[in-house]
């Protein structure tokens, strides 16, 4: 019997192509922080109003410094943590009232960035990869089978590795086995947190192009979440850029890397290691430490590291507008018509 015969059915696209698989609008989650008998309690901002969508298809890369809100926001997609506030669509059904959490979990997995952590030290890596489809319903020899036929699908020989446990093997093959893991329920959507972060370079390539190759072979989306800048536009269409929980600037890859519009995005860029001795940066392209979330700057929060801040940086909130008609968007004074900063203008005149 065939893999094919043995997947789950992936549940129905309903919008087609031209509905976003995943709509997110004004996603929230603050943590509260305890004071003590002098101070009171306060509230860690982790992710503050974030809105995007993830076409049918395509690959939406989430970038950031440590701390921005990147793997809060994947988790609460995922539903692994309540949100406060915000509406999350998957193919333009609400999870609760239209869609089930375990047909959501069905229709989008996530593959972590701690490939040890992320699997049963007790199980075989067969029988974790046939877990998901056995809750789900699936015969257990029909599980087992598809377990032997998906380790093939991410390059580990069944007759070889079915039988192992995970500290039997390296880091890039238990990632390997978590990304054949999130498959065996035939999702639609695959979230990838720093899922390549942990791997050597020549291992971390391989497994980009095996996310590549899957991704083609079973029509997947991704959600793919890194701080290393080089691998996002290796595999992105589209790139987020957060900093301290909001959304800065997103934009397709190729025109968010050839005319990054925000200064945060441009610092980001600049600070990518070049191989070339003649192009190396002489002057850091950003300074300080990002600020405390449990009491961010008002307005912009990139205003106190931003050499082109103003009055109406520290003010006034720059909203996410657009730059063009290939959906490029930016929040930043500089870039909106009429905002009252100095270079507002010009830049729009560029």
């Amino acid at each position: 019997m065939s893999m094919d015969q043995n997947l789950l059915e992936p549940i129905e696209d309903r919008g087609g192509v031209a509905q976003p698989l995943l709509t997110v609008q004004g996603l929230t989650k603050h943590f509260p922080v305890r004071g003590d008998l002098f101070s009171e309690s306060k509230t860690v901002r982790a992710v503050d109003d974030v809105s995007f969508t993830v076409g049918k298809g395509e690959t939406v890369g989430i970038v950031g410094e440590s701390g921005c809100g990147k793997s809060t926001t994947a988790r609460l997609l995922m539903h692994l943590m309540k949100r406060d506030r915000g509406d999350i669509l998957y193919d333009g059904m609400s999870v609760g009232s239209q869609l089930s959490l375990q047909e959501l979990r069905r229709g989008m997995q996530m593959v972590f960035q701690d490939s040890y952590a992320s699997l049963n030290p007790r199980l075989t890596l067969e029988d974790s990869i046939a877990f998901g489809p056995k809750v789900h319903g699936m015969k257990a020899p029909q599980a087992r089978l598809l377990a032997r036929d998906l380790l093939g699908k991410v390059g580990l020989r069944p007759e070889t590795f079915a039988n192992r446990y995970p500290h039997e093997i390296s880091g890039g093959q238990r990632q390997r086995v978590n990304i054949a893991r999130a498959l065996a329920l035939s999702p639609r959507l695959v979230i990838l947190d720093e899922a390549v972060s942990a791997l050597d370079k020549s291992v971390e390539a391989q497994v980009l192009n095996l996310l590549v190759d899957l991704k083609r072979e079973f029509g997947l989306t991704y959600i793919f979440i890194s701080h290393d800048l080089n691998v996002v536009r290796y595999i992105s269409d589209r790139v987020l850029v957060m900093y301290l929980g909001e959304v800065v600037e997103l934009g397709p890859v190729d025109s968010l890397w050839d005319a990054p519009a925000h200064p945060y995005t441009r610092a980001l860029l600049a600070a990518m290691p070049s191989s070339d001795p003649d192009n190396r940066t002489q002057t850091a392209p950003i300074t300080g430490d990002p600020p405390n979330p449990i009491d961010p700057p008002k307005a912009c929060r990139f205003h106190t590291r931003c050499q082109f801040a103003e009055a109406v940086c520290s003010t006034v909130t720059p909203k996410l507008s657009p730059l063009g008609a290939d959906g490029h968007q930016v929040a930043c004074h500089m870039s909106i018509s009429g905002s009252g900063h100095s270079r507002a203008t010009a830049a729009i005149q560029s």
